[in-house]
């Protein structure tokens, strides 16, 4: 969340046989064979991979409905009894029911009839070490967060190395349970370098492919931002994250709040270390700070080599849309986080050419991309229909479609991290694949494998998540790690957080401006039961 905001506001609180045309990429179709065997094998980006030893280093996902990507018309291509060829780390051929697989030796054989088979789900903003408080912020405002959970409380001394570990830990199998295979984390448990190394820990050990981003922050433990940058540095270095599925970036969320040396301090190491992502939050509007992407540009960073993804953008400005089209950059869409907390989007819905999903604080609601799509989905559709209503006219097309959705949640997410090898299956992209049980209750039925995805199935419908060709669920069951050990280690930390945390004394509510901004208010509660009372 948006924890330079929250130093603001303690400061106020005294703190057919479509395969060929998939595989062409530009040049020539790639038919399976040793040329093919010899390029994947030689493939090479800048995550290395995560193959387990004694792992299968081919799998066919054989006989599924195959959500495919043509990179030709830049368009979702359903490839019905298909099957999909990986060879380690990556898709090394799609095949028709009437092509010949010649299969290296000891190719796996994963029969997928019925089955949806998709690309994995990126989610594009989350933190991930907050899973204690699970529940707790059921009914938090956006305030309440700052005050209670965000980066900037009581974390920074009560949450040890431990906890974050563990956390962050189950925290991503909660997501790997629901077909997301790609996540950048913005990582604001930076409090020490002890706190930062555990969550980067956890991320690699997960086997997912996390961005991880360590966040450069104001905080009062006297762990200093020079100090966050040597420690970052220090991370990189050490080196642990290479050759994993696990990359690092950066996150700043104070570029407004800093001298120009500071800020620049900060984008430097960006640059130095090759950042595989930078993140921000941005709200603007009531939220305040308005101008972010504008501020970044003023420094020469935004239209840079790195990605950057602007958490929320809420409120952003025509400028500011403009500034990003212009320089490829993305904002993260957190439907159910916007809505939750009371951000709102009112103009995200304009730039979703320029836009991804993304969970946020998946402690306080669902953490599945399918869910966020979904919602997103129904509420763009909602806000577009309402404008004709408005006029007294009835729209007779439905303004978004569950292909535009499912791209929000697969391939835009690939775009925002600038890797076009993720969220897509295509030959030669990453086997970071998700295959949906098509036979399930709620799935039973479909002929869209998209609309079924999109609208019907549950996390329960997960039957295999594979990363980086390896795989981290099985029919419907973790393959990696003991989650069994984890779940009691983590309910561990989780019981003392709680405890602790219900220990505490909060104000009743945040009282004062918004940096300078629109001034907080106690708002309107519902009442859902008849006669006295309100059911709240």
């Amino acid at each position: 969340m948006h924890h330079s905001l929250f130093a603001t506001l303690s400061a106020a609180l005294l703190v057919t046989h479509a395969h060929a045309s998939l595989s062409m990429q530009g040049e020539k179709l790639i038919a399976y064979g040793e040329e093919v065997v010899q390029t994947v094998l030689n493939a090479t980006t800048s995550d290395g991979g995560s193959s387990l030893a004694g792992a299968p280093t081919s799998i066919l996902l054989k006989g599924g409905t195959v959500i495919a990507f043509n990179t030709e018309s830049e368009s979702l291509e359903i490839l019905r009894d298909t099957s999909v060829l990986v060879v380690e780390d990556r898709i090394a051929g799609l095949y028709g029911p009437s092509d010949s697989i010649s299969l290296p030796d000891g190719t796996e054989v994963v029969e997928c009839f019925g089955q949806i088979v998709s690309p994995g789900f990126v989610d594009t903003h989350r933190h991930g070490w907050q899973t204690a408080f699970k529940t707790l912020g059921s009914n938090s405002s956006l305030p309440d967060y700052f005050i209670r959970y965000g980066a900037f409380t009581a974390t920074q001394f009560e949450f040890t190395p431990e906890d974050v570990y563990i956390g962050t830990l189950a925290g991503n199998y909660e997501a790997i349970n629901a077909g997301v295979t790609s996540i950048l984390d913005h990582a604001h448990h930076t409090w020490s370098h002890e706190t930062a190394t555990a969550g980067l820990d956890a991320s690699i050990d997960s086997g997912l492919r996390i961005f991880w981003a360590y966040d450069i922050h104001t905080i009062s433990n006297g762990f200093t931002i020079p100090d966050q940058l040597v420690s970052l540095k220090k991370i990189w270095d050490d080196g642990k994250w290479k050759g994993t599925a696990t990359t690092v970036g950066m996150g700043f969320d104070e570029p407004s709040l800093h001298p120009k040396e500071t800020v620049e301090s900060v984008f430097n190491l960006a640059k130095e270390i090759e950042a595989s992502v930078f993140t921000v939050h941005y709200l603007g509007g009531p939220w305040g700070v308005d101008g972010l992407p504008q501020l970044l540009h003023s420094y020469g960073f935004l239209n840079g080599s790195v990605p950057i993804v602007f958490s929320h953008a809420s409120w952003m400005s025509t400028t500011d849309i403009v500034l990003l089209r212009e320089t490829n950059q993305f904002i993260s869409i957190t439907p159910e986080s916007e809505m939750h907390y009371g951000h709102d989007h009112p103009y995200s819905h304009l730039i979703q050419d320029q836009a991804a999903l993304g969970v946020d604080t998946h402690f306080t609601f669902s953490t599945d991309i399918v869910g966020q799509a979904r919602l997103w989905l129904q509420k763009t559709r909602l806000t577009e229909y309402s404008k004709v209503l408005k006029k007294f006219e009835v729209a007779v097309n439905s303004p978004m479609s569950v292909n535009q959705a499912f791209l929000l949640a697969t391939r835009n997410g690939g775009r925002a991290l600038r890797r076009d090898d993720i969220g897509v299956i295509r030959v030669g992209a990453k086997a970071d694949l998700v295959v949906f049980d098509g036979e399930s209750p709620s799935m039973l039925g479909w002929k869209d494998p998209v609309a079924a995805v999109i609208l019907h199935s549950h996390p329960s419908d997960v039957l295999h998540v594979l990363v980086d060709g390896q795989f981290r669920k099985r029919d419907g069951k973790f393959v990696i790690g003991d989650w069994a050990a984890i779940k009691k280690r983590f309910m561990k930390s989780c019981e003392r957080i709680q405890e602790v945390w219900g220990k505490m004394e909060f104000p009743e509510r945040f009282e004062g401006q918004v940096r300078g901004a629109g001034v907080g208010v106690k708002g309107p509660t519902v009442d859902v039961v008849r006669g006295a009372g309100t059911g709240y």
